[in-house]
């Protein structure tokens, strides 16, 4: 295969283990963790020390979104490296085969050109046991109400920590994942009430570190260590929610704009999407979801611990990065799927492995727009394997390298089906324009005046010529969409919706 263009010398002596001429790839995804909530990021409250480490061993990409920010579009998008106008999942529906719909995935292709391919902990494809072209998976989804609801409510069949703790001292044959009542889409938060041991954190790494035991050490592993949490239930280890609960609860941020989407308001009831909730539950959820990262952090300390001892510390690279984000209150907002900020914006840091990258620069941060999409790409560069046609994302390694790529992206669209229409937009990180589908709302941000997206701008006048450009990047991105969303070079509300394209439905005939 020859070595990645960016590699150092790959042989060195004295090691018990065998120097493999490609290094071994970690990709940690979690679930629902906003882009801004990195203490490296400058946030004044979360304490992240370890991810800050892992970010100051290689990039941390400032501007980095997912385009469908819900959690099965999005990962498609990880797993495929196309957008939604090439995948065709632009909404949350579960049932759609994924091996049919999506054939060409970033582990199949590593699985073909001689990696050893694992996932373990959230996967949230169906069927549930798809493998989606890793060799092996070790399943916890979380709550997963398609699974449950429609799956002859076997649960075992489809989750591997539920198995894993009803076979722990102290637990039966009913211990479940929901024995606490806490919701997975609920912002009621309290703390774990188990040993920590017993938590879905805990099990993803000590999953982890026993399948690095019984890898094939012959050949180079990738490994996808993919966490059900900060996603509700808001339920840390009392440790880490202690470390929040006793802070001065603060007020979210809201925006002139935030009536617009009234019509979805529904004030203190616990899964809302679109509404407030009183000062003392939201205090407690923050804690909750603020606990839950700090408790990720300190796992992933763990985890990097163990790369160390089994002497694969040099020869992994490890990337780090979130699904989508959360709204957590702001605008009177919570879970996803809109494009503000908040639920869009997600974390994104690439550490390389050192043998193959010794002149990477060290704690750099990038500030070009990027997305889910370039993750594929950028681990198919690593791992110096043809990045195939289907794929439209850009290969970040180049960046990671102190360059730029050739054909970088300066600018984004996303979109998804929420508040029963299409919400659209299209930044590049400093500006960004939204547009609701149903009666036309548009939005316009100031990114770097007012990142919190406080002061809708669509009807100053002296951003009208900027305004009308941004609304014209929109259109060029919506005028082939099969839903009519653009006639004669204008964007039209009141069109029907679809969470996914026609030729993706039919797979379910949906």
């Amino acid at each position: 295969m020859g070595l990645p263009p960016y590699a150092a010398n790959t042989r060195q002596s004295g090691s018990r283990a065998r120097k493999l001429d490609r290094p071994n790839i970690m990709l940690v995804c979690v679930d629902q963790m906003r882009g801004d909530l990195l203490s490296a990021a400058g946030h004044p409250v979360i304490k992240t020390p370890h991810l800050d480490e892992i970010a100051g061993q290689g990039t941390r990409f400032a501007r980095a979104y997912s385009a469908t920010p819900t959690c099965v579009p999005a990962r498609v998008a990880l797993f495929t490296g196309q957008s939604q106008e090439r995948h065709g999942r632009t909404g949350y529906r579960d049932g759609i085969p994924f091996g049919q719909a999506h054939p060409v995935t970033m582990q199949g292709v590593l699985r073909e050109n001689g990696y050893q391919t694992q996932a373990i902990g959230k996967m949230h494809v169906f069927p549930e046991r798809s493998r989606c072209g890793f060799d092996d998976v070790r399943l916890h989804d979380g709550f997963l109400h398609f699974g449950r609801r429609y799956g002859g409510r076997h649960l075992e069949a489809n989750d591997d920590y539920l198995t894993w703790l009803r076979r722990q001292p102290g637990m039966d044959a009913h211990a479940d994942y929901f024995d606490d009542g806490v919701g997975c889409n609920s912002m009621v938060a309290i703390p774990w009430t188990r040993d920590e041991y017993l938590h879905p954190t805990n099990w993803v790494v000590h999953e982890t570190l026993d399948w690095l035991q019984r890898r094939d050490p012959t050949v180079p592993f990738f490994c996808y260590v993919s966490f059900h949490r900060p996603h509700a239930p808001f339920n840390p280890p009392q440790w880490a929610w202690d470390q929040y609960i006793g802070r001065q609860p603060i007020e979210p941020p809201r925006g002139n704009w935030i009536g617009d989407f009234e019509d979805f308001r529904r004030d203190n009831y616990h899964q809302t999407v679109m509404g407030g909730l009183d000062p003392e539950t939201h205090h407690r959820t923050v804690t909750g979801y603020y606990g839950l990262i700090s408790h990720i952090d300190l796992q992933l300390n763990r985890l990097v611990e163990g790369l160390a001892d089994h002497e694969l510390i040099d020869d992994t690279a490890i990337i780090f990065v979130s699904d989508h984000g959360d709204m957590m209150g702001d605008h009177d907002m919570y879970r996803k799927s809109v494009g503000y900020e908040g639920s869009a914006h997600v974390p994104m840091i690439i550490r390389p492995a050192p043998r193959f990258a010794s002149d990477a620069p060290r704690g750099q941060v990038v500030d070009q727009v990027t997305e889910l999409r370039d993750i594929m790409p950028t681990v198919l560069q690593m791992a110096d394997v043809g990045i195939p046609e289907t794929v439209d994302g850009v290969g970040l390694m180049p960046y990671v390298m102190g360059g730029r790529p050739v054909g970088e992206r300066t600018e984004i669209h996303g979109g998804h089906v929420h508040f029963d229409q299409s919400l659209q937009w299209v930044t590049d990180g400093r500006r960004k324009y939204l547009w609701a589908s149903a009666r036309g709302v548009e939005q316009f941000f100031d990114l770097e005046q007012d990142p919190q997206e406080l002061c809708n701008l669509i009807d100053d006048p002296a951003r009208k010529t900027e305004i009308d450009d941004w609304r014209d990047r929109l259109v060029g991105c919506l005028s082939d969409r099969e839903e009519g969303f653009v006639s004669g070079g204008r964007l039209v509300p009141g069109r029907p919706v679809r969470t996914e394209r026609s030729d993706i439905a039919a797979l379910v005939g949906g």
